[in-house]
């Protein structure tokens, strides 16, 4: 366990990276390891902008030669330094110029790389309370915006900032050398542009952003009605989709010229500063040339250096409107993904040791809020090697006892025990290689059907993954597959139906072996007979394993050794299926009120 440094109470699992929680820190920490390599692109692009800025003044020089020597006698030795420092300035600007590039492309995939890296190892320690409250779509999306957003925020910095900086610094000096009336008119129209740049951005931004809100709201809404367009169809309603959208595009046109039109009041203001240092600076120029204070090439050069400062300086206030865009995405990023990890390993931790699988409920207080608690000092030991069904309506506190003992959540006090080791001071990792699950709907990753198997051990031999298989009776339409094993399942397996899912989620449990295993309605999207042959086959396997199962339909767990009964937070009745019959409590009502072998989802 970690603590930030700025916030002592900040909680990060100490296998995350110390991702600071401020912006400019975060950014800085992804870029620490380049550091070399920004300097060196710094120096880079100050030599490309300086050698961009000096051309008007080595012109100057070739035109106070030709001023000094009006007959074309010696051309060589006369135009033959100011001609060199051109050539030179040119070279130079290619040089840097190309350079910066090179080593951009070097830099900029691995910063990127580094970024997502960074997120997506600090991502993973969330709980699973912080992953149901986040769209994975949303997630993913983010890790990906932060870490180009850090990547653009870099670049405005390095190669619009920076070089924009140099260029101002050098024009500036070069002005003042030629007249210190004439360099501070420009220092002074440098500085107004630019406060004058930055305070607009400011005022733009939340222009910008509500456009953007609007635009993104607008793609919303069309993705909704095409994925629903079936039920569009149905209803017949595509005279009242196109109206309903009709009503978000005009809100997108509103924001849109809100937006363009502040942009317009931009533009007016550019162009009109630019007229006023062009003006300006010609104007006082020739004034200082007709008194004799000036050369014909001090002359060019600040007009020159005036066109090059407008060139540069035109487009500032769009370059700092899309840099708060970049810095915005990135605090946002860290806003959402770089928060305190709920549940962390003890700095102590060990790694859990089941040599029975014993499971103990000892004096459990939870409560998903504080206020509305589920369970209230809850006792209850599961025996090594015991076979346990879980019943109950739904919400009487099913899944919230399987949640605890996998650790998707800590009780607010008490203690969870396998072999008597409480495992809030184990290890997270070491506890899930000793519990397996098969939830109700297993979700499979988009890879083929031997990894998605593979997975719950991933050094399996190929006679290990379908000896598996065919526990699972997933076999058979494995073979009937084109590709077999290779077939790919598509996104949380959407290509395979909901029962072969289910199969291939319970061969991988099969695989992985655990001495602790959780069933929740592992079968309930099987056909009765390939789920009597499943269940046979789990029987099996089970052996001396500690199993918990979770079930709807109460004939799955008749069977069992023992049948725990549940009710609002409450274990209600403790026995075997024929005992919590003969007692005609709370299981016997259950049982004979269950339409189809399924309980009702709650009391009538």
């Amino acid at each position: 366990m970690s603590k930030d440094a700025e916030n002592p109470d900040f909680q990060r699992a100490a296998s995350a990276p110390a991702l600071p929680t401020r912006t400019i820190g975060f950014i800085w920490f992804c870029l620490r390891q380049f550091r070399a390599m920004l300097f060196l692109m710094m120096i880079m692009e100050a030599g490309q902008a300086a050698g961009s800025i000096l051309v008007p003044y080595a012109i100057k020089a070739l035109m106070d030669a030709v001023a000094a020597r009006p007959v074309a006698d010696a051309l060589w030795e006369a135009f033959k330094q100011p001609l060199m420092l051109l050539i030179g300035l040119n070279i130079a600007e290619i040089l840097f110029s190309r350079g910066s590039g090179a080593l951009l492309i070097i830099m900029g995939p691995r910063l990127r790389q580094r970024t997502s890296h960074l997120l997506y190892a600090y991502l993973q320690q969330h709980s699973p309370r912080y992953f149901a409250n986040h769209f994975a779509g949303s997630l993913a999306h983010r890790v990906s915006e932060t870490a180009m957003s850090v990547n653009h925020t870099t670049w405005s910095v390095l190669f619009d900032f920076w070089p924009i900086a140099i260029t101002f610094m050098v024009s500036i000096f070069l002005l003042l050398q030629v007249n210190v009336g004439l360099g501070g008119f420009v220092a002074g129209w440098v500085f107004l542009y630019v406060a004058s740049s930055y305070w607009m951005a400011t005022r733009c931004q939340p222009y910008a952003q509500n456009y953007a809100a609007t635009r993104s709201l607008v793609n919303g809404k069309i993705v909704d009605t095409v994925t629903n367009m079936l039920n569009v169809k149905l209803f017949a309603r595509l005279d009242y989709e196109r109206e309903y959208l009709e009503g978000y595009l005009e809100n997108e046109v509103r924001e849109g010229r809100r937006t363009f039109w502040y942009m317009e009041r931009v533009r007016w203001f550019q162009f009109t500063a630019a007229a006023v240092l062009k003006i300006g600076t010609i104007g006082y120029a020739l004034q200082l040339w007709n008194n004799q204070e000036i050369s014909v090439g001090d002359f060019a050069m600040s007009t020159g250096l005036a066109l090059l400062i407008i060139s540069d300086a035109r487009n500032l206030t769009r370059r700092f409107l899309e840099f708060f865009e970049y810095v915005g995405n990135v605090a946002n990023g860290v806003d959402t993904i770089v928060k305190p990890h709920e549940i962390i390993d003890k700095p102590d931790a060990q790694p859990l040791r089941v040599r029975s699988g014993r499971i103990e409920f000892r004096e459990v207080c939870f409560g998903y809020e504080s206020d509305r608690p589920v369970f209230e000092h809850l006792n209850v030991t599961i025996e090594p090697g015991q076979r346990v069904g879980l019943v109950g309506y739904s919400g009487s506190g099913k899944s919230t006892f399987v949640s605890l003992i996998l650790r998707n959540y800590e009780p607010q006090s008490g203690q969870v025990l396998i072999d008597d080791q409480d495992i809030v001071h184990t290890t997270q990792d070491s506890l899930h290689q000793q519990v397996s699950l098969i939830p109700q709907e297993p979700s499979l990753f988009h890879r083929s059907l031997k990894e998605n198997i593979a997975y719950g051990r991933l050094q399996a031999s190929d006679a290990d993954i379908q000896s598996a298989t065919r526990l699972a009776h997933a076999d058979t339409f494995i073979a009937d597959m084109p590709d077999g094993y290779e077939a790919l399942v598509g996104e949380r397996g959407v290509k395979l139906s909901g029962g072969q899912r289910q199969r291939i989620a319970i061969a991988r449990v099969l695989l992985k072996d655990a001495p602790i295993l959780i069933l929740d309605e592992a079968t309930s999207s099987l056909d009765s007979v390939t789920e009597k042959t499943i269940q046979e086959n789990l029987d099996r396997v089970m052996g001396v394993k500690t199993v918990i199962a979770v079930a709807h339909r109460l004939s799955t767990i008749a069977h069992l050794d023992r049948i725990l009964v549940f009710d609002q937070g409450r274990i209600v009745e403790d026995g075997n299926h024929d005992a919590l019959l003969t007692k005609k409590g709370f299981y016997y009502q259950l049982w004979t009120m269950q339409a189809g072998g399924f309980l009702p989802d709650q009391q009538p």
